[in-house]
């Protein structure tokens, strides 16, 4: 018989009109592995390498809902995904269930036949009698329904100009040396010429499942299901990818179904202790522990897992090569900690001197290698063309930025020292008790940023500053930047062991997932484009997002004001510079030749580009700006102190300046060190955003001698609410 399989296989390699846009010569293309051999992937992004794919068919997904007969539509669907897989160049294994129902569904039939057969014998033309079945034995369905489950996956598979091979194991196949390694030197053979093997355990000659029998170690496993199995068998083949597929989505936090389930999008080795697991399958022997115990085991063995539903109609004609793209679907258990969750137990990091002093003096030893890698950036960006002039300056790095941003990091270091446990009010609220309000860290940052890479040290010096603990997502633009200043910023925080404190999100983890991970991370900080601050207010779900939408900034220019002070807001100087001009619509009327009328006067250009319009009078320009402006920084020119206090007390942004240009709007020229951003939000922190915008307060009751009866409703305790002075901190 497989002689025959290997000449039908060999025919049709030539049948080229079999199937077509499938060719048998794709199967020699080369999958590079992006993650060490032995070695799980670490994102879902990963997966789109694996090579060699262990597919998993839980007796849920193969077996009908009466528990009698196959899904027929169901496995066409999961057969198909798998031969598109596999005629793409890649190694496909199917471990499967259903030979126990499929055999079952037969032998009720021959039963039920003779039965019919043997009272039409007994009874002549008398009425047939109702025929019960008898309780049918598992090994006995077993061996009568693995043929015919084979011939059905050949059948299948045929249509797709693939070829399978049938292979039965049991515990004993692993156990014994020399049969595993028959069976390995096996399963390489049958991949080598492009044969998916179908692999079981054989229920015909197995014994019951052993109760309470574990996973022990990484060398020995107990086959007592096809989770095991799989699992097993991934390992031995050093598989990169085992889909076991199930009736649920994925893994839950607690039994699917009631109120307070939760899916779980990935799952890592120290997290099962908080999982409550539910009944198993009515049709399967594993149940959800099994497989969660069997895909960390495979983890561990190198291989990385992928728990997902095969039984949904509207996924399974796709769920296998979603999951092989490295969609979100599923539960994806992976040994590589998401940042949020390292930074988490890093979140007591103390303010240090030390740590912000020693990245200053990185960032210019090692001045050389980051101009390198900058270049290598601004290369690659070039090339592409897809930044502007203006963004690829917020790219470029230089001598002179690296000097302004030591000098940057050592005025945050000085402020340092005031920043955590600051105690803000102290009152006695009673004899022997005190009340303390004192500044705390936030907890755990994310920061997205685009293009600036200078913003990694300024932002991870404020972390430290500050006490939090900081996920940094920068943009692929400056990704050869950004890594060795996250390679600095790491080497300087190993001064006290606590280098994972400040991480760098691989590009490959999607920003719209680190929003989710309200449990993780306590505030976003999106630093770029309008665009990109609106996208992560829409995808943060339940976490505080500091930022702000636009950066529509205006000049009003008064009637009092003395243009020859400021040569920059003259238009000559403005033309002389190159600077667009756009003309509002009341502007553009007064002109014959005027520029070119703009389509909106809530726009932000980000290049060397600004609308001109005319207004009344000082109360219309705050009119217009508060319709118009994003509340962000806001200017008045004029002589007239009396217009300008008018004009900086209504003005409702968060920066207002008399005289002085918007640019001054900067954490490092408000003598902040470094700004995480500049926030328009109205609560908080508003304006440039550094050290102190980081911190929040909590309140400590400090008592001696009192006991739990002083503060009952009854009790008789004098609250005094005396107000005790704060020392007013004074910089060294």
């Amino acid at each position: 018989a497989m002689l025959q399989r290997l000449a039908l296989c060999s025919h049709l390699k030539t049948r080229t009109n079999v199937c077509p846009g499938f060719s048998r010569a794709v199967s020699q293309a080369k999958f590079p592995v992006t993650h060490s051999p032995g070695k799980s992937a670490a994102h879902r992004s990963e997966l789109r390498q694996a090579k060699r794919i262990v597919v998993k068919l839980g007796s849920a997904v193969v077996t009908r809902g009466d528990e009698c007969g196959l899904a027929l539509g169901r496995l066409a669907s999961i057969v198909e995904q798998v031969a598109v897989l596999q005629n793409q160049g890649r190694e496909m294994m199917i471990v499967t269930s259903g030979a126990v129902a499929f055999g079952r569904q037969r032998l009720r039939h021959e039963i039920l036949l003779s039965q019919s057969v043997r009272q039409a014998l007994h009874s002549g033309q008398n009425q047939l009698k109702e025929m019960s079945l008898p309780v049918l034995e598992a090994r006995a369905c077993a061996a009568a329904g693995q043929s015919g489950l084979m011939a059905l996956y050949e059948a299948m598979f045929t249509q797709y100009s693939t070829c399978t091979a049938q292979i039965l194991v049991t515990n004993l196949d692993f156990h014994d040396e020399q049969k595993r390694r028959n069976l390995n030197s096996t399963l390489h053979e049958l991949l080598r010429m492009n044969i998916v093997p179908i692999i079981n355990t054989n229920d015909a000659v197995v014994p019951p499942p052993v109760p309470n029998s574990d996973l022990q170690g990484v060398n020995v496993i107990h086959i007592k299901d096809n989770d095991s199995l799989a699992a097993r068998l991934a390992v031995e083949m050093k598989a990169d990818l085992l889909i076991a597929l199930s009736d649920v989505e994925g893994l839950y936090d607690s039994p699917p179904g009631t109120d307070d389930a939760k899916l779980i999008d990935i799952f890592y080795p120290g997290d099962q202790q908080s999982i409550r697991y539910g009944s198993k399958s009515k049709v399967g022997i594993g149940g959800m522990e099994a497989k969660v115990k069997s895909a960390l085991w495979a983890l561990q063995g190198g291989t990385s897992v992928v728990i997902a539903n095969g039984t949904d109609p509207k996924v399974t004609g796709h769920v296998i090569t979603d999951i092989v793209e490295g969609k979100k679907v599923g539960t994806f258990f992976s040994e590589v900690k998401p940042a949020g969750e390292s930074a988490r137990t890093t979140r007591s990091l103390q303010p240090s001197r030390e740590i912000i002093c020693r990245l200053a003096d990185l960032l210019t030893e090692k001045k050389e290698e980051i101009l390198s890698a900058n270049k290598r950036d601004l290369e690659a960006a070039a090339s592409s063309g897809r930044l502007s002039q203006p963004l690829l300056a917020r790219l470029s790095l230089s001598s002179s930025k690296l000097n302004s941003l030591a000098i940057g990091l050592r005025q945050i270091a000085i402020s340092s020292r005031y920043s955590v446990g600051q105690v803000l009010r102290r009152t006695r609220v009673a004899n022997n008790l005190e009340l303390e309000q004192i500044t705390v860290p936030i907890g755990v940052l994310l920061v997205i940023f685009e293009s600036r890479p200078d913003c990694l040290p300024q932002v991870s010096a404020l972390a430290i500053a500050s006490g939090n603990s900081l996920l940094l997502k920068g943009g692929k633009e400056a990704a050869n930047t950004n890594r060795i200043l996250h390679q600095l910023t790491q080497e300087a925080l190993s001064i006290h062991g606590v280098k994972d404190a400040i991480q760098l999100v691989s590009t490959r983890e999607e920003v719209e997932d680190l929003c989710r991970l309200d449990k993780m991370i306590d505030l976003i900080i999106p630093r770029g484009s309008s665009q990109l601050v609106r996208d992560i207010q829409r995808a943060a779900k339940g976490i505080p997002v500091l930022g702000h939408s636009e950066g529509i900034c205006h000049v009003y220019i008064d009637s009092e004001a003395c243009i020859e002070k400021f040569p920059c807001i003259n238009l000559s100087s403005c033309i002389l510079s190159q600077v667009k001009i756009h003309a509002g619509p009341r502007f553009a009327s007064y002109l014959t030749f005027s520029p070119s009328e703009v389509k909106s006067l809530r726009t932000e250009y980000g290049d060397l580009e600004c609308c001109i319009e005319v207004v009344d009078s000082m109360q219309d320009a705050v009119d217009h700006i508060h319709k118009y402006g994003s509340s962000h920084t806001d200017v008045i020119v004029t002589e007239n102190e009396e217009t300008a206090e008018q004009f900086m007390q209504q003005v409702d942004s968060a920066c207002v300046f008399w005289n002085a240009s918007s640019r001054f709007a900067d954490g490092y020229r408000f003598g902040l060190g470094a700004e995480v951003g500049i926030s328009t939000a109205r609560i908080h922190a508003r304006g440039p955003v550094g050290l102190e915008g980081l911190l929040t307060t909590k309140w400590v009751l400090r008592g001696e001698g009192h006991t739990v009866a002083d503060f009952s409703e009854s009790g008789s305790m004098k609250y005094l609410h005396e107000n005790i002075p704060v020392p007013h901190r004074i910089p060294s």
